[in-house]
């Protein structure tokens, strides 16, 4: 090679020595792009405020909220085996706003704006706009739209989105206060989800060591960014303790906290990337109607067939970013970039297995699993003639399922046609509830009453209270310490009021199948109702779950 050539192989070698990934934040076509996808995000998320199925997951942190407005300490008062941000913050959204369903709901609004627009930034690094755009638009009509209710996974995704994006903003920008943000919210996001607080701060901690020492980027642990970093994962944590010790609560939270590494994984552990589709949900999507309408219905569901997938690739992403930041064959931000962000989903999907690995939890994370999905669409980094030669075909496979996804998420939102009024704010249903207006008629707001075994929304839209310290029993997963206190508080307070669902067993086979068979033999709460109170009426719920409203045997029938 002669001088002149060695010069110009010089020349183009430096470029890719230096450059950078792209900063959406630093283009003023971008800020406006970026407010506008939130908010057309939100306006289309509003469509999903009011509807309702009844799911039972729902009125977990609704119901915990409730008592905490009663004066209640949540793990001295009650039980829960979560952590506590998603109670508290609920509770002073109601309190600010008003104690209804409709306010938790509309937050849910804003979250689905934040995800999406999270997500676009953080594509928009290496990706193409309309690519990322595409994206972020798919997180826009399936995440949120394919279960929207108000729990704690929501909230904690959400902590997780922005914590991911200030530690990019940290690698890319090298300050304090980046690092100080990124600890605070990985922090937040275990106080609303341990599992996936404590997956996060794994696999972005794997990822600042692997772009610090082998990326030769050891500015990222400065000594004051260390310090910054540091302070902000503790001053949540050490407000959690500190608060609840004052509240004589804090031994039975950290009893609660642990509760779930003898007794949650038991009745919860499903194969990898679980449907939960009963048999007569699967024969309707696949073995009835025409062959038009099940292609239809194949790829409707094939989001969510292809979503587990995507942090088994970001793991393969990992290891071939990592040998090539070593053997410096990309751009330095590039490979410090993609190592991050798949060390982060690696880390995420520990957490999703080692809790229940089932579509729904993958789904709580999607928001930053299609990330995965941008990269794919984009395909500037993706290796390989063969995929090149395949994108086409890829994207239109992709835009089409996400399309027939939400269109038909959409339409069991917008085509609901029932309503109920409820004491929390009126919801809309697929079908009549006579659950419902039966127990609105028969009890006054604050009375206790006992739902069992499982549906404490029940409790919050009709501003009714459970006997005990525990919203719901579950074979399976609840001890019999916990059946007997239950029953205790029942006998002890004399309850008018029972609803026990009469079907739930018919669940377990679909949504818990490894639950114990002596556990479903052995329901001890059911056989004391049974015992002690009387049927009046069969009601049923939207969802086609059948309940009796009991009474005391020594009461007679309204």
């Amino acid at each position: 090679m002669n001088t002149t050539e060695r010069s110009s192989a010089a020349a183009a070698a430096q470029p890719a020595k230096t450059a950078r990934c792209f900063s959406p934040e630093e283009s003023a076509s971008e800020w406006w792009i970026t407010l506008l996808l939130f908010g057309l995000t939100c306006a289309y998320l509003y469509l999903f405020r009011r509807y309702s199925a009844m799911d039972p997951d729902e009125g977990i942190i609704l119901q915990g909220a409730q008592r905490i407005l009663r004066g209640e300490v949540l793990y001295r008062d009650f039980f829960s085996f979560y952590t506590p941000g998603s109670y508290y913050f609920l509770a002073a959204l109601f309190k600010i706003f008003g104690n209804s369903i409709l306010v938790a709901r509309t937050v849910l609004v804003f979250f689905g704006g934040i995800f999406s627009v999270v997500n676009y930034l953080l594509a928009r690094r290496v990706c193409s706009r309309g690519s990322a755009l595409c994206v972020a638009a798919m997180v826009t009509l399936t995440c949120l739209p394919y279960r929207f209710l108000v729990l704690h996974n929501w909230d904690s995704t959400l902590w997780a989105c922005l914590a991911l994006y200030c530690a990019v903003r940290w690698m890319e920008s090298l300050r304090w206060t980046w690092a100080f943000a990124t600890g605070s919210l990985t922090s937040l996001t275990f106080l609303f989800e341990q599992s996936k607080g404590a997956g996060l701060a794994l696999g972005m901690g794997a990822g600042i060591l692997v772009v610090a020492y082998l990326g030769r980027q050891k500015e990222m642990l400065a000594k004051q960014v260390l310090l910054a970093a540091g302070a902000g994962l503790l001053w949540p944590i050490a407000l959690t303790f500190g608060y609840f010790t004052a509240q004589h609560g804090i031994t039975q939270m950290l009893a609660d906290w642990l509760w779930p590494l003898q007794h949650y994984t038991r009745a919860n552990r499903v194969p990898y990337g679980y449907q939960n589709w009963s048999d007569s949900a699967r024969h309707l999507l696949f073995g009835s109607g025409t062959v038009g309408a099940r292609l239809v219905a194949l790829l409707a569901v094939t989001p969510s067939l292809l979503l587990p997938v995507l942090p088994l690739l970001a793991i393969g992403l990992l290891g071939y970013w990592i040998v090539r930041m070593r053997r410096k064959q990309a751009p330095p931000a590039k490979c410090s970039y993609y190592v991050m962000l798949n060390a982060a989903l690696a880390g995420l999907l520990l957490s999703v297995v080692l809790v229940r690995a089932d579509i729904v939890h993958f789904m709580y994370l999607a928001p930053l699993f299609y990330l995965l999905f941008a990269w794919l669409l984009d395909g500037r980094d993706i290796p390989g003639r063969v995929f090149r030669a395949a994108k086409p075909l890829l994207i239109a496979c992709f835009v089409l399922a996400f399309l027939s996804m939400s269109a038909a998420l959409l339409l069991r939102a917008t085509v609901a046609r029932f309503t109920a009024e409820t004491r929390r704010g009126v919801v809309k249903l697929p079908s009549p509830d006579t659950v419902l207006p039966s127990l609105q008629a028969h009890t006054t707001p604050g009375e206790t009453i006992l739902v069992h075994p499982y549906l404490p929304l029940y409790y919050y839209l009709t501003g009714t209270y459970s006997p005990s310290r525990y919203d719901y029993l579950q074979p399976g997963m609840s001890t019999p310490a916990q059946y007997q206190e239950t029953l205790a508080q029942v006998a002890s307070k004399r309850l008018r009021v029972v609803l026990l669902e009469t079907s739930f067993m018919d669940k377990i086979p679909t949504s818990w199948p490894e639950t114990p068979l002596l556990a479903i033999a052995d329901d001890p709460a059911t056989d004391y109702i049974l015992g002690h109170y009387h049927p009046c009426q069969r009601l049923q719920s939207p969802a086609g779950w059948r309940f009796l409203l009991l009474m005391r045997n020594d009461l007679p029938c309204p």
